[in-house]
């Protein structure tokens, strides 16, 4: 920038405290949702190492598109439909041009349904602070739609995932998502009918992952198992995934980003409680690793990797709601029975329900999602939440003296899983009917990589040699036949 465009000395004046805190509470939202983004490598390494090497380029294709297809999504009508009439951005400098909410009147309350306001973020709108409010909410979106891929994964028709992640980013998360935290009805629980401060949900417990979750169920139950998963006799049978490697390296990047998932949504750096947040969060994730490898060293005679990897993420999503209103002891227990109750929710799924769910993406976002924001109601300590949805008072659960905070939860759990699985259902169906959602037996036999990309994500070594130049294939043929040794 040339020095003739910088304010002389005199009549400069440096920024106030206010325009401070704010440029701090942005640029610490915009790095928190960074660290949100990158958690789409992590979905990527392990839903594929859980899944089998005929499907690695397949797979990880969904979960890269999965990305751009939220972002589009979100930008034309999730954005305005979700965050549209939240009413001033109080930490990102007091904007209000997001005060367009959609609402009916019910016993003399006003319900909001929707918001009204920020589609395609038209420049009328488009300052800083509603741009960071976007982006923070975008990546959030994105993880909630990124989910379905894992229980769907090694038969889902790939024209099928491209439109049910658009109706998913534009329509079905959105609303729900704007129930909770976008100031509609859910939210007003607490104002309206006195039951705590309405339904409570720090960072996506209920909004990301009971969303994914129930919508990866409702897909799993709609396009059926993978061939051989069940035998003739109903007996469940086991398809390993083939990176071990693959599944625990990803598992970490996702518990990385979980830091600016939770301690992101403070909204602001000028808020200490953005530390009780990260180490809440971290002991919550390492008791629900913990708690699986000791439940399955026990019922199984031995620890399961995998379910120590899907404990640690079930521990994650189970502190995402009340990370910012419980003490450490409790983290530790709502991490702890996160870890178990993904093992167990993950052999009543195949053995009960009969659903067929590669990675375990019902179990870890659905189940624990549905126990984060429980346990929200249940161990929120009164020590955060003052003012919370328009409520005067800290958050306070069952536990601690106030159980319509766990009534709130409780409808929100309901809300959620009637709204989004039937949601899910129609646009699964209407997609169905235009394209179809599964791939041929024949095609799934063969791998996905090749009749859905076209592409295979391992190809084969002797392949690769017939296809090298002729004086290059005859060095390799040369070499393997010991003819010459590699170093010569």
């Amino acid at each position: 920038m040339p020095h003739d465009s910088f304010p002389s000395r005199e009549g400069a004046s440096l920024p106030g405290l206010e325009d401070t805190q704010t440029a701090l509470n942005i640029v610490w939202t915009m790095m928190a949702a960074f660290l949100v983004m990158f958690m789409q490598a992590g979905f990527a390494l392990v839903e594929t190492g859980l899944t089998r090497g005929k499907n690695v380029a397949n797979t990880m294709a969904m979960n890269f598109l999965v990305y751009s297809i939220a972002m589009l999504g979100y930008w034309a009508l999730g954005f305005g439909l979700q965050m549209g009439g939240v009413g001033p951005l109080a930490t990102l400098g007091g904007d209000t041009f997001l005060s367009r909410e959609f609402s009916v009147t019910l016993l003399q309350r006003q319900h909001g349904l929707f918001g009204g306001a920020g589609f395609f973020l038209s420049p009328q709108l488009y300052t800083p602070g509603v741009a960071t409010m976007f982006f923070f909410q975008a990546v959030f979106c994105a993880t909630g739609t990124t989910i379905p891929t894992g229980a769907l994964a090694e038969r889902w028709k790939f024209a099928s995932f491209v439109l049910f992640s658009f109706a998913v980013s534009m329509l079905i998360y959105p609303i729900y998502a704007n129930w909770v935290w976008g100031g509609g009805w859910l939210s007003a629980l607490g104002r309206n009918f006195g039951f705590g401060h309405g339904h409570v949900d720090f960072a996506g417990s209920s909004v990301v992952h009971l969303t994914g979750g129930v919508l990866a169920l409702v897909g799993a139950q709609a396009i059926g198992p993978r061939l051989g998963k069940f035998g003739p006799d109903g007996t469940v049978r086991a398809i390993p995934g083939h990176s071990a490697p693959l599944v625990v390296l990803g598992t970490f990047v996702l518990a990385i980003g979980r830091f600016g998932f939770n301690a992101g949504s403070t909204l602001s750096g000028m808020d200490g409680r953005l530390a009780i947040v990260a180490v809440n969060t971290v002991l919550s994730c390492a008791a629900g690793a913990f708690a699986a490898c000791l439940y399955t060293w026990a019922r199984f005679g031995k620890p399961d990797l995998s379910m120590m990897c899907n404990g640690l993420l079930a521990g994650a999503v189970a502190i995402t709601a009340p990370c910012a209103f419980v003490s450490t002891f409790s983290a530790v227990v709502i991490g702890a029975i996160g870890g178990v109750l993904v093992v167990a929710s993950t052999l009543y799924v195949e053995h009960e329900l009969r659903v067929d769910d590669p990675v375990g993406a019902i179990s870890v976002h659905g189940v624990n999602g549905a126990w984060g924001v429980l346990a929200l109601g249940l161990f929120a300590d009164g020590t955060y939440g003052d003012g919370i949805n328009g409520v005067y008072g800290p958050v306070r659960g069952l536990f601690y003296g106030d159980p319509g905070q766990l009534v709130a939860e409780l409808i929100g759990i309901s809300s959620n899983i009637l709204y989004v699985g039937c949601a899910g259902w129609i646009a699964l169906k209407v997609i169905g009917r235009l394209v179809g959602n599964r791939v041929s037996y024949a095609d799934e036999q063969r791998g996905l990589d090749v009749s859905e990309l076209g592409l295979e994500g391992y190809p084969p070594q002797d392949e690769l040699a017939l296809a090298a130049p002729r004086p290059a294939r005859e060095s390799l043929e040369s070499d393997l036949l010991g003819l010459r040794s590699p170093a010569e």
